[in-house]
């Protein structure tokens, strides 16, 4: 069992992400004691994408490449179409979800957020949400999709779209503090 203020926690994130599907994880996650880092691609600044047109940037703390695993107990993968259609091309960031999950992390994907998850081959026989759009996807990959607020699965947690963020949020903690999550990768 890890307290929230020990815990370490790791946003996953390029250019395009939905500002507030990484900003409010970030920002609550922080405010409750843990500690949140920010990995993409190459590191440095990475832009979000706010609702409609190119928002603000924020700092990746490393590159994806330079990510150990084991030092986080949680996988933060944010979404917007853009984030996570490029991220599902990068080599690291799949096999960074892949890792997380067999080591048996808490990973929490919100609104098109799954398609790492999809990519990674974790979702088959897993109960999860997204976004409408990516539902079929979901399905196709063998997984159980509902429609609700938040779905875990053995600490896989998915979320629908910014208004659920708050129940998100709120079970990333409690997974985080529940503990271990031993599972097969699918």
């Amino acid at each position: 069992m890890t307290k929230i203020t020990d815990a370490k926690v790791l946003i996953v994130a390029t250019d395009g992400y939905e500002r507030s599907e990484l900003r409010q994880p970030l920002d609550k996650l922080r405010e409750r004691g843990a500690t949140v880092h920010i990995a993409s691609p190459e590191g440095g600044d990475i832009k979000s994408w706010d609702k409609t047109d190119w928002g603000d940037s924020v700092s990746s703390d490393l590159k994806l490449a330079d990510v150990q695993i084991a030092d986080y107990d949680a996988v933060v993968l944010p979404g917007g179409q853009i984030n996570p259609d490029k991220l599902r091309l990068e080599p690291k960031a799949v096999q960074l979800v892949k890792d997380a999950v067999t080591q048996g992390k808490i990973v929490a994907a919100v609104c098109h957020g799954p398609w790492l998850l999809i990519e990674a081959d974790v979702v088959r026989g897993r109960d999860v949400t997204s976004y409408p759009s990516i539902r079929t996807d979901l399905k196709n990959a063998g997984a159980n999709v509902h429609d609700k607020e938040v779905v875990t699965d053995n600490g896989i947690i998915t979320s629908r779209n910014p208004d659920d963020l708050p129940a998100f949020i709120d079970k990333i903690v409690e997974e985080i503090e529940e503990g271990d999550h031993a599972r097969s990768a699918a």
